[in-house]
């Protein structure tokens, strides 16, 4: 069961279809706090976590640190259109995937 989590609408779709075709669950959420009430306090729910890095209020990255410190072994993969987003903040040890993807790349980095 992958969390999305994106803004975009069209984004958030396609990122949905991918994941429901590659054979996961999804659940989307269009922002990191609503992701955050979502994941609860221990983040059991989720497999891994899909999401956006440059959303209104809370980056992904900002999340992905939070969800991390309540579940360390869980899966985050930071997707972004803006590479100069990534370089300034670091992978901070999150998987990462550059817009536009495939369906072949977020398979590889779900795997």
């Amino acid at each position: 069961h992958v969390l999305i989590v994106e803004d975009n609408l069209e984004v958030g779709r396609f990122a949905s279809q991918i994941l429901k075709d590659l054979g996961y669950q999804t659940t989307w959420a269009t922002n990191a706090e609503q992701a955050l009430n979502l994941a609860g306090k221990d983040v059991q729910g989720f497999d891994a976590i899909f999401s956006d890095v440059v959303m209104p209020g809370m980056t992904g990255v900002a999340m992905a640190k939070l969800l991390r410190q309540r579940r360390p072994d869980l899966p985050v993969v930071l997707v972004s259109g803006y590479s100069e987003e990534l370089a300034d903040s670091g992978y901070e040890g999150f998987e990462f995937l550059a817009k536009p993807y495939s369906a072949d790349q977020v398979a590889r980095v779900l795997a």
